[in-house]
């Protein structure tokens, strides 16, 4: 009960804060109960900023991301799991090198590349780098290897199934349940990126949600409640597709627990 407190009063503490004035956040003892003055400080917030805008290409990346990482993680696991081919073990422990290396560290090559391609400053420099990651690729592939049993895939073989007939129709129905977890991942991962988007997004047009919230803050004079609106709204669509994606996962989960 204490961890499942501990874990909701974030959220909580945002919609109290959200629908507060800045002066009951600075007020000693601070308000622990919600405000009336929500739909102030969302008006507020779409004065300042572009919301919807921000709103929209963080949509884009994110589900653009997610997509993209789905299916070229899970072929590739598939590949690694299933599959023979020379160089396998170096290739996936590359892969598994790759996955330790801080992230901040391919930043600035990948700005240089950006540049030469000519994307620096559209969503592409977010999405097309990000369409594959070695996490993904390690997580499916561990899954894959367990979870869809070679009877099945021999049974393909010997119905003429080619490598993506096998992927679409024997794999992907295996995999439902780790695709979901990786869905969710993914997706949370892109909607939250802040230091990639600060670096390549350079058209004030084409900025993502958490880069635009962040240009809120001004120091002393910041309007807390103001951005703590602009918090809500950015969190709502990550609790709709955690309870989407969660409860698919529970369901095939059970289901491959039951057969």
């Amino acid at each position: 009960m204490i961890c499942v407190v501990i874990s909701v009063f974030p959220f909580y503490w945002i919609i109290v804060m959200a629908t507060n004035t800045s002066q009951d956040i600075y007020s000693y003892p601070p308000k622990l109960w919600f405000g009336g003055n929500l739909l102030t400080n969302i008006q507020h917030l779409f004065d300042k900023m572009d919301f919807f805008g921000s709103l929209f290409n963080t949509v884009i990346v994110a589900v653009c991301t997610t997509l993209l990482v789905l299916f070229f993680d899970s072929l590739a696991a598939f590949a690694f799991a299933k599959y023979e081919f020379p160089g396998k073990k170096f290739l996936f422990g590359l892969l598994l090198a790759m996955y330790i290396l801080p992230t901040q560290l391919a930043i600035i090559p990948q700005y240089e590349i950006m540049v030469q391609l000519g994307w620096l400053g559209t969503l592409k420099a977010l999405i097309v780098p990000a369409a594959a990651n070695a996490f993904g690729i390690f997580w499916m592939r561990q899954y894959t290897s367990t979870g869809v049993p070679d009877e099945l895939l021999d049974a393909a073989r010997i119905e003429g199934a080619g490598f993506f007939r096998q992927y679409w129709h024997v794999v992907l129905p295996c995999v439902r349940p780790a695709l979901a977890f990786l869905g969710i991942y993914t997706f949370i991962a892109a909607w939250n990126d802040y230091i990639l988007p600060l670096v390549m997004l350079v058209n004030p047009d084409e900025l993502t949600l958490q880069v635009a919230l962040a240009q809120l803050y001004a120091g002393h004079s910041t309007d807390y409640s103001m951005v703590m609106s602009g918090v809500l709204l950015a969190v709502i669509p990550l609790v709709l597709v955690f309870t989407f994606f969660a409860r698919g996962f529970i369901a095939d989960a059970t289901k491959g627990a039951l057969r």
